[in-house]
């Protein structure tokens, strides 16, 4: 019972911190992101930006994700986002201290006032204040059940000894702690778990200072994961939390002694103390590391460099010279989301290639050009943002908003070729499965209807032609109808046991099902067309008349 106790403690606590970070990184919403990005000028309102904005949604995580977004969309510079890492850092350890106060007495009551909010508010931000409240007295509460939990451990000679054993060195406390924190995506949760270890005995204020370092090192985890297939300036963001806390614990090893006595004159309780080393950790290494963050930013152009597509690849008509003439501008930006389209339909293409054929490398050589996509998408949308900055007429402002929208949605498309059916496409291969040659053909011929009224679309969209344009829409409703017609007869091949069928049953469906999203996706494009009043009356008469 008491290891079934801590367990469901565990997961209480990890649930009560998804519920506080949701609700709050919902209720805050827009205006962090673009508090964010004004409050970025120096590196002092920086940091402080990035404590704010942490203490408001109660991640450094999610902040350092957000901060990837920012960097790959090409909105913030690799060097604005340091300052604001080492302030996140200081703004996450509210959570803790929140936790450290006697506050487990009114975890009940806290839950109960949340409960109430979330179930029977009818506004949004009375709901999300409910959730909030109601994931707070989840952390609170569960930090009573652990505490409660291992009270009789407090007995127990040997569970002190090995705990002592695991968390007492400086080496295997930090690295168990880090492998924990990275595994459950919370160095809250972990610091939370030290706490109530702590508040009953089990752990000296040492082997707790050692989870703290442990727990921030591997909180970066979230960060470095979602950089994966980001562009070099985004993956070195997430690399700077990593050396930031890393290079951070390595120096105050050998201070741990003094740094504790430290600690100790802050408070007198254990649990007290913990938190103040979390927050006085962070607070030494952002004034610390501040006035080196241009030799941070040197370090980490070389440890993460571009990649050679990234060097050699770049926008071809994107010129800065013709942004104070906006209709120059647009024609160039049009001229660049052509360029990106030629590449989507290259992917587009070779997909039903690698369906026929056992060829890994043309898998592969799909993939990198989604990297390209990626690369041309993202300065796209830096371009027409700085273009927007300037005085555009209302047909000027829909198109930049129609450019913006064709390249992300070109990006979705390469996206979808990419990430779900190339995978689908290796899996055929590994497995080495055949589609039955009925089977085979009807994706062929679908696929073919996809590609053509791409083409049409791309061709409505660059010339803004309404007939182009309600072609797209007729084609739409017509490959609609394909996919539901090739569905079921797939269904009927499976029920007359086919076995190529049976076998290939879950790709097909799924290649259909993501060919399908792609035409959906074409169509969306020409939609801005109809947006220009002098057409409205035409594209109504042309809906209504189906």
């Amino acid at each position: 019972m008491i290891y079934l106790n801590l367990f469901g403690g565990v997961l209480l606590l990890l649930y009560g911190i998804k519920l506080v970070n949701d609700g709050l990184q919902k209720a805050a919403g827009p205006r962090i992101r673009s508090l964010l990005q004004s409050l970025t000028s120096n590196r002092f309102t920086a940091v402080g930006a990035g404590a704010f904005i942490t203490g408001l949604i109660q991640s450094s995580s999610a902040t350092s994700v957000m901060l990837v977004g920012f960097v790959s969309a090409g909105l913030m510079s690799f060097r604005q986002t340091l300052a604001v890492i080492l302030g996140a850092d200081i703004g996450a350890t509210l959570t803790v201290q929140l936790i450290a106060f006697h506050v487990s007495d009114y975890a009940v009551p806290l839950i109960g006032a949340g409960l109430s909010l979330f179930l029977f508010a009818k506004r949004n931000n009375l709901r999300t204040m409910g959730a909030c409240m109601l994931g707070f007295g989840f952390v609170f509460l569960s930090i009573r059940i652990m505490s409660g939990a291992m009270e009789p451990l407090q007995q127990s000679v040997l569970f002190k000894d090995v705990l002592v054993a695991l968390v007492g060195s400086p080496f295997s406390g930090i690295l168990l702690s880090a492998a924990f924190t990275a595994l459950i995506h919370s160095s809250a949760a972990t610091i939370g778990i030290a706490l109530a270890l702590a508040i009953n005995g089990l752990v000296p204020l040492d082997g707790a200072i050692h989870i703290v370092l442990g727990a921030n090192i591997g909180t970066c985890s979230t960060a470095l994961m979602a950089s994966l297939r980001a562009p070099a300036e985004a993956r070195r963001v997430a690399w700077a939390h990593v050396l930031f806390k890393m290079v951070g614990v390595a120096l105050l090893l050998p201070f741990l002694p003094f740094f504790e006595r430290i600690v100790i004159y802050t408070g007198t309780e254990p649990a007290r103390q913990i938190a103040n080393a979390h927050t006085l950790f962070n607070v030494i290494m952002a004034f610390f590391f501040l006035p080196f963050l241009g030799l941070f930013t040197r370090l980490l152009v070389k440890l993460v460099p571009d990649s050679p597509e990234e060097k050699k690849f770049g926008p071809r008509y994107l010129d800065d010279h013709v942004l104070g003439t906006p209709s120059l501008a647009l024609g160039q930006a049009t001229r660049e989301t052509l360029r990106e389209s030629d590449l989507v339909r290259e992917m587009l293409i070779d997909s039903i290639k690698v369906l026929q054929v056992d060829d890994q490398g043309m898998i592969t050589a799909i993939r990198d050009k989604d990297n390209l996509v990626d690369i041309l998408d993202r300065q796209i949308r830096l371009y027409l943002t700085r273009l927007s900055s300037s005085s555009l007429t209302e047909v000027q402002s829909r198109r930049a908003v129609a450019l913006l929208e064709a390249s992300r949605d070109l990006e979705s498309i390469g996206d979808i070729v990419d990430r779900n059916i190339m995978p689908l496409a290796l899996k055929r291969i590994n497995k080495g499965l055949m589609f039955s040659e009925e089977g085979i053909n009807e994706i062929i011929g679908y696929h073919k209807k996809v590609v053509e009224n791409f083409d049409l679309a791309i061709s409505a969209f660059t010339t803004s032609d309404g007939d182009l344009g309600r072609r797209v829409l007729r084609n739409k409703e017509e490959l609609d109808s394909l996919e539901r017609d090739l569905t079921q007869a797939h269904l009927e091949r499976l029920r007359k046991g086919l076995r190529e069928s049976i076998e290939t049953s879950h790709i097909h469906l799924d290649i259909i099902g993501n060919f399908a999203r792609i035409h959906s996706l074409s169509t969306h494009m020409i939609y801005p067309i109809f947006e220009d009043p002098r057409s409205k009356g035409r594209e109504e008469a042309f809906v209504v008349g189906g």
